[in-house]
């Protein structure tokens, strides 16, 4: 599984990249906004790897959080490579969790390829939807963010809060956490 290429951009197009690695050439397929991004010269990219049984793509994300959306988008049901793509090439991924927040069918039909039902489904299949850097990251914050759960507070405000929590251990998060949330 290939997971990321750093090399050389040889040819640009806009929703394809050539990348020479050390003297293999391999075509990414990328979105408008990384293509945006991209500028000729050296570029480390991350990559998602798809086998199908008549052909292998690779797909190129700038930035993570827009391959954490691409690879969750083609999970759900009809929804392929291609329109997960066009999705990412319509929206930011913070635009996107805010469409998805929304349950915004009218922003996800700006999307070429997706029409009402499409977009409607696709709501419906992500439920909620977030960033890789609103998550919580060690065992520790998944349990304090749990404990927060429990007492009733938001997801929202759990993440925020322990997004700038410096504590390791779950109790310390959940002290801290608490003290960040009662100031807001």
């Amino acid at each position: 599984m290939i997971v990321g290429l750093r090399g050389r951009v040889i040819k640009k197009e806009p929703t394809a990249l050539h990348i020479d690695v050390g003297g293999v050439i391999y075509e990414v397929f990328i979105s408008l906004n990384a293509s945006a991004a991209i500028e000729d010269g050296e570029l480390q990219i991350h990559t998602t790897h798809i086998v199908r049984e008549d052909s292998q793509s690779l797909y190129g994300f700038v930035d993570r959080d827009e391959k954490k959306m691409f690879d969750r988008l083609i999970k759900l049901n009809g929804v392929g490579p291609k329109v997960a793509m066009a999705i990412c090439s319509t929206f930011r991924p913070e635009e996107f969790v805010e469409a998805v927040r929304q349950k915004s069918v009218a922003k996800l039909k700006k999307v070429p390829g997706i029409g009402p039902k499409s977009a409607q489904r696709i709501l419906v299949e992500l439920g909620e939807f977030e960033l890789g850097s609103a998550q919580p990251s060690s065992d520790a914050q998944i349990q304090a963010a749990k404990a927060l759960e429990s007492l009733g507070f938001k997801k929202d405000q759990i993440q925020k809060a322990l997004g700038s929590c410096k504590a390791t251990e779950t109790s310390e998060l959940v002290k801290e956490a608490l003290k960040i949330i009662q100031k807001v």
